[in-house]
């Protein structure tokens, strides 16, 4: 077998392992919204990996594999729509195209630090992939799961509350799991102790915290909103959201996370 086989088995075989990798994670949800979108265990850093390891092109390729998954995943969902052009539409919009662009995660690789090259292009797909679901939204679910009147509005904060937090942990991981592991030759192995960046714990600590708090209050509001008997949205469960537990949740995680950046700020002045 020649190198390029050799080579472009090793790829297929580690773009296998990340997909089934990345599936898993997908699984593994800390919030699932009634109209879709959910909050996962970084679910999209595997395609960002692949990416960054060996390219934009096969990363791609990756990512509109991982895009099919999510769809024969959620079939459910094609079921609300009404029109075949409707369903082309939204596997189209939410998951071959959402997904395909987490493949250009790799594309801040020339960067010589590999955490800050993962966490920006971890950021970028997200912005991605955020913008995508909104345009899906406010066309194709106009009128079905979303409001007709200010459908983009509704959009842009109805997958912003999934999205915040799922760009969040993404992020964060991708940042702490650059630091430690190099991708960058063809053997994966530990980072060098002399290139290793010290991580400000605290700061992710704090910012992991409004991750979750943000987690908690988007499920305690939108699990009402959803019509037991009809299931479409319905804006009159606002009156049954428990807002005193929101403001506590929300105003706890604020004053914890604003102590802890100013005590990691303090030490690193120091």
């Amino acid at each position: 077998m020649s190198q390029a086989n050799v080579s472009n088995a090793r790829k297929l075989a580690e773009a296998a392992v990340m997909l089934a990798v990345a599936t898993v994670l997908s699984l593994i949800k800390f919030i699932d919204l009634p109209y879709g979108g959910s909050v996962t265990v970084a679910c999209m850093l595997p395609v960002v990996i692949i990416s960054y390891r060996h390219g934009i092109k096969f990363g791609l390729l990756t990512g509109f594999v991982f895009g099919l998954i999510q769809q024969l995943l959620s079939l459910n969902t094609l079921s609300y729509v009404t029109t075949w052009q409707s369903i082309i539409a939204v596997i189209i919009l939410d998951y071959i195209i959402a997904f395909m662009l987490i493949g250009l995660g790799g594309m801040f690789k020339k960067l010589s630090s590999q955490a800050n090259a993962l966490l920006l292009g971890t950021i970028v797909v997200c912005i991605l992939r955020y913008i995508c679901h909104v345009i899906s939204g406010a066309t194709v679910w106009a009128g079905l799961s979303i409001p007709t009147n200010a459908a983009l509005i509704y959009s842009i904060g109805y997958n912003a509350t999934y999205m915040i937090p799922e760009a969040i942990i993404t992020a964060a991981v991708a940042y702490y799991v650059g630091s430690i592991i190099d991708f960058r030759n063809d053997t994966i192995t530990n980072i060098k102790k002399s290139e290793k960046q010290k991580l400000p714990v605290l700061k992710w600590i704090g910012g992991l915290l409004l991750a979750s708090a943000l987690i908690v209050d988007v499920r305690s509001i939108f699990m009402h909103l959803q019509n037991e008997e009809s299931g479409e949205f319905d804006f009159t469960g606002f009156a049954n959201v428990n807002w005193s537990v929101i403001l506590i949740v929300s105003v706890t995680a604020i004053v914890i996370a604003a102590i802890l950046f100013i005590v990691s700020s303090k030490k690193t002045e120091e």
